[in-house]
């Protein structure tokens, strides 16, 4: 190996040592963390297959660009070549530097359109349940049509009050439970003003568009049950944009249904006359 083509792997190997770094220390929310979390569904899985196909190309293409600098650099500096080519055109050259670029970008979109549509939303026959994410300054608020249509709201568990395994700025007072093994539509709006949930090991991130209700999905595999994932707002959305956090409890569907009888009881329903004066009241302090 010559030195020219030793110093062009350089950069190559210290990518994939970031890289693989970052994968190792990403269990979940980890402080100095780089790399992306540990995918648990497949829209995540997907997303994470792009990615390290797009590092393969743009490691790729940056090798070559630093070795052909190199290359030019000691293949024609002034010592090498001390009369200097006057040539300012070469046809080849420029065809080939417009339509490399366009075969590399037609190459990567295949894979991200098909990637952008099976995110979109699942099939209406797959879909098995329905929940609604309403973002409200600044917490998420909650419903479930399909069990009953009742609502809570998710606010952020202040430091002093957190128990052992809570993390900090993320866990919340009522967590988001749902199923295990199953598809489930996901509705996100806005009650006020923009936001975004976001959920990085679901592969989510949707805008709340008040007015507008976005759909997304997720299906999380049976061995996640017991597991705890963590998000938050994604959208500048007030001071108090960095304190709604999104907690979602996977449990398996026998225990979700028996959350689901007890949570029945708790929480009220959406069209309930007590929720419907508390959201008008809570309308009347935001404007």
């Amino acid at each position: 190996m010559t030195f020219v083509k030793r110093l062009a792997f350089l950069p190559t190997l210290a990518f994939w040592l970031l890289a693989m770094a970052g994968t190792a220390l990403a269990e979940g929310p980890v402080s100095g963390a780089i790399g992306f979390q540990p995918p648990a569904t497949p829209v995540a899985e997907k997303i994470s297959d792009f990615h390290n196909l797009l590092l393969w190309i743009i490691s790729a293409i940056t090798v070559f660009v630093l070795a052909l600098m190199i290359y030019v650099m000691v293949r024609f500096r002034e010592r090498a070549n001390p009369t200097p080519s006057r040539t300012v055109h070469n046809t080849t050259v420029e065809v080939l530097w417009t339509v490399i670029p366009i075969l590399i970008l037609v190459f990567i979109a295949v894979p991200s359109f098909r990637l952008l549509y099976f995110t979109d939303r699942a099939p209406a026959d797959e879909v098995e349940m329905t929940i609604k994410a309403v973002g409200k300054q600044w917490y998420w608020s909650y419903e479930y049509p399909d069990h009953g249509n009742f609502t809570f709201d998710a606010i952020m568990v202040d430091e002093a009050d957190l128990e052992p395994g809570q993390p900090r700025l993320l866990a919340t007072d009522n967590a988001v439970v749902l199923p295990v093994d199953t598809t489930i539509r996901i509705l996100v709006t806005a009650g006020d003003v923009l936001h975004n949930f976001a959920m990085p090991a679901f592969g989510i991130k949707m805008d709340g568009v008040p007015g507008r209700i976005n759909e997304t999905w997720a299906y999380v595999p049976a061995e996640h049950a017991g597991e705890v994932f963590y998000g938050q707002c994604s959208e500048l959305c007030g001071v108090g944009h960095s304190y709604m956090p999104i907690m979602i409890k996977m449990v398996t569907k026998q225990e979700f249904a028996e959350w689901v009888e007890v949570a029945q009881e708790e929480f009220a329903r959406v069209d309930s006359p007590d929720n419907r004066m508390a959201v008008a009241a809570s309308a009347a302090v935001a404007e």
